[in-house]
């Protein structure tokens, strides 16, 4: 068995701090405004709440809202009619686990209606004026939270999103000029095997992007830093027409190398395609850097876009009718997503 006890990428320092002045903020104002016990929901709910977005701190806010609420209801109810017993506290976490998923709530709202109707009985009192002021006290913790969060320099996660699309495109571009390389020559089993791997790899960079430009997206959500939305939205509509260009180029090269032989660089047809190819990463190219997604070591385009016309061919004189038929269709799909009306 392994464990992890590290994570693979550290926290920014910044969201140590904004944690911290929340925390530390919401301690002493609930002290401040409800003096008596020691103010540990404010702190937890603060804590809780100061996520890597707004719109995480939002939803995590009210997870915490409505476990506190529920959790203190429930272990005051308890206690009033057990008595202060220790035993108690066991049954309220039970009967607050139960309460949870008999109505379908989230993991992390059971979890918090659990450990307020622990933290309630085993550090407080059974008086309703105790509930009320611990429901108060959290939900002062969680409004600093997400006052802190949102105006400390909110995350703003396009320079991800712009790196991993930037990578797919330059990448999908390299591929498919591999492929028009690959096509009007002879390769060894080994070069076709590496042509495989190399296109096989587009689909995890596929998925990063789509994560990453997600995050992005999810990171303006009740932003008050909404400036790079436009660029986003352009980020999106990139990715949709990227995202098919990659099933095409695997496909692509699938059928290349389950129907290869030796003789299938002397058929015209198939030089034909590879130009095609080679214009296809032009554009893929082009695409990208008039997204501005471009990375850095990304060469100079031209503007103009180089699929111009439709590719039209005779039929193969040769047997290899059926792997052009394919490539045809899928270069017929790369055409549609990457030439505009």
């Amino acid at each position: 068995m392994r464990m992890t006890v590290r994570s693979a990428k550290r926290a920014p320092l910044l969201q140590v701090v904004k944690s911290a002045v929340a925390t530390i903020g919401a301690w002493l104002i609930a002290g401040w405004l409800m003096p008596g016990p020691l103010p540990v929901f404010a702190a937890i709910g603060a804590l809780l709440v100061v996520l890597p977005s707004v719109n995480q701190s939002f939803t995590k806010a009210i997870e915490r809202s409505l476990g506190v609420i529920v959790g203190v209801v429930i272990a005051s109810a308890l206690s009033l009619l057990l008595g202060p017993q220790s035993w108690v506290v066991l049954l309220a976490i039970v009967v607050a686990m139960l309460v949870a998923w008999a109505f379908r709530a989230t993991p992390g709202v059971g979890n918090q209606v659990a450990i307020s109707a622990m933290l309630v009985l085993a550090l407080g009192s059974s008086s309703p004026q105790y509930a009320v002021d611990r429901i108060l006290e959290t939900l002062i913790g969680v409004a600093i939270g997400l006052i802190v969060n949102a105006l400390i320099v909110p995350p703003v996660l396009t320079a991800p999103a712009r790196r991993d699309l930037g990578l797919l495109g330059a990448e999908l571009a390299a591929s498919l000029d591999r492929l028009a390389v690959a096509l009007p020559t002879a390769r060894t089993p080994q070069q076709l095997q590496e042509l495989m791997l190399e296109a096989r790899l587009l689909r995890p960079m596929k998925e990063a992007a789509e994560e990453s430009v997600t995050a992005g997206e999810e990171s303006l959500t009740l932003n008050p830093r909404r400036a790079a939305r436009g660029d986003l939205a352009e980020m999106r509509t990139l990715l949709t027409r990227l995202a098919p260009i990659v099933t095409q180029v695997i496909g692509m090269t699938r059928a290349y190398f389950d129907h290869y032989d030796d003789t299938l660089a002397d058929e015209p047809t198939v030089h034909a395609i590879a130009e095609q190819l080679r214009r296809a990463g032009h554009d893929v190219r082009l695409a990208v850097q008039l997204a501005e997604v471009a990375p850095e070591e990304t060469t100079e385009t031209s503007a103009i876009q180089a699929l111009t016309a439709p590719l039209r061919v005779r039929p193969p004189a040769s047997g290899h009718w059926i792997l052009i038929g394919s490539l045809m269709e899928d270069l017929r799909r790369i055409r549609e997503a990457l030439v505009e009306d």
